[in-house]
Parts: C-alpha cells; sequence; structure tokens
C-alpha cells in the first residue's frame, strides 16, 4: 500500500494527523509527498525538518518538488528565473515577503535536491503534470489533453496533486486518427490504440484548516485500488 498527499504547504499540524492516519493502516510500503511542502504557513522551515528526520518506525518520505517550491527557487535565484511572476500575480507582493522570511536558505537547498516526480511500477507521481508544476489537472481536463499527458511518460496511472481536488478520472479503450501534414504538403495519417488510464488527484493536507485529505493506492490491484481519506483534525 502507498500513501500519497500533496500540499502540506507549510501546515506541519495537518502533516502530524496525516502522518498518525497513516500509521493506522496496514502494509504500508511508500510515503509519496507530491509537491508544494512550503507554502502560506508559518512553519514551513519546521515541516521540512520533519519530512528530512522520520521518527522511528515511521516511512521515509519521498517528496518531489511542486508550485510553491519553484516559488522559492525564484525568490532564490537558484531556478530558471529570478522574478516570481506567478507567485506575485496569484497572492500578491506580501505572499513574497512571507514566504522569503519562512524558509531559510540551508532548506532552499535541499528543495533543489528533490526530484521533479517519479515514476514507479506503471505510475507518474507529480505535482502537476509531465509538462509543469504549474499544470492543473482537474475533472474538467479534456479528454485528449489527459491521455496526452499520461503517454507523454508511458503510464497507465497519474498522481498528481496541484489543484487541490480529490478526483479520479479514468480513460477507457478508444482509437484516436491522426495527421501529420508538412511544409511540402505531405501527409501522415497514423491510427492510435489507446488502453485504459486513469488519472487520481490526491488531495490536499494543508489548506483547508481542520481537515486534510490523501489517497492510499494499492498497485497492481484492480479492487478497491484507490481509496480517498479524509482525516479532521
Amino acid at each position: 500500500m502507498w500513501a500519497i498527499l500533496s500540499g502540506i504547504e507549510g501546515n506541519l499540524t495537518a502533516y502530524e494527523a496525516v502522518l498518525a492516519d497513516i500509521k493506522q493502516q496496514t502494509a504500508m510500503e511508500a510515503l509519496y509527498v507530491l509537491g508544494d511542502v512550503v507554502g502560506p504557513g508559518s512553519d514551513n522551515d519546521a515541516t521540512i525538518d520533519r519530512l528530512r528526520s522520520p521518527k522511528p518506525g515511521e516511512l521515509e518520505p519521498q517528496v518531489c518538488t511542486g508550485w510553491w517550491e519553484e516559488q522559492c527557487f525564484a525568490l532564490h535565484a537558484v531556478g530558471t528565473t529570478s522574478d516570481p511572476v506567478e507567485l506575485r500575480d496569484r497572492y500578491g507582493s506580501d505572499a513574497i515577503v512571507q514566504l522569503w522570511n519562512s524558509v531559510s536558505r540551508d532548506r532552499v537547498q535541499w528543495l533543489r535536491s528533490l526530484n521533479f516526480g517519479f515514476v514507479e511500477l506503471d505510475c507518474l507521481l507529480i505535482h502537476g503534470s509531465s509538462v509543469s508544476a504549474s499544470e492543473e489537472l482537474t475533472p474538467n481536463t479534456p479528454p485528449w489533453l489527459m491521455l496526452d499527458r499520461l503517454q507523454r511518460m508511458g503510464v497507465n496511472s497519474l498522481f498528481c496533486g496541484r489543484s487541490g481536488l480529490a478526483f479520479e478520472y479514468r480513460l477507457e479503450t478508444s482509437t484516436m486518427n491522426t495527421t501529420v501534414t508538412t511544409l511540402d504538403g505531405q501527409r501522415s495519417p497514423e491510427t492510435i490504440q489507446s488502453q485504459p488510464r486513469q488519472a487520481i488527484g490526491v488531495g490536499n493536507v494543508g489548506r483547508k484548516p481542520g481537515e486534510a485529505s490523501y489517497v492510499l493506492y494499492s498497485p497492481g490491484s484492480d479492487r478497491n485500488a484507490i481509496q480517498f481519506k479524509t482525516v479532521l483534525y
């Protein structure tokens, strides 16, 4: 059994509540944290330290970067840009000051060491999508786009946390006809057979006060393979 969560966002109390709930489960093999470890919460450094130092008997979390981590990288000029445009546009200048003051430089260096995502068995575990950490996949995402995001990595299941929603999105067996037309007018038709695939939104741990959500997943099992969990604290 895997426990998969996202969006702690510096809410250490919520993360501890989820860990306590995970301890009540049986046959746990892995814990994945799909980005947004830090956020507008005040316990960002403490949350990072908690992830880095699990207690005896706890699973060691496998952590990848998320949208908030990318904003940290921009603030500290260690990312692809030194201007946190998305953070300013979404939350305003006050959020920039708050994030700067709540994540120390040495913790940022640890965040930089994290993976962009994980491919395990036939699953992609990632914050946004294989395109970017900013992309929000939701139940309203067009089927062709969802299929593209799955096919890019050659997986049958995609777990994501950017939207903060808990959902299960299934793509059934389908046939697609595509045509590529070159500049000289040559056409290359192709028929693509797609097998059943799925995308799962794992919810959000720290965004909603008093309530945290995560997912339990049994790899290789079709019967009750996905369980959506809600923890009240």
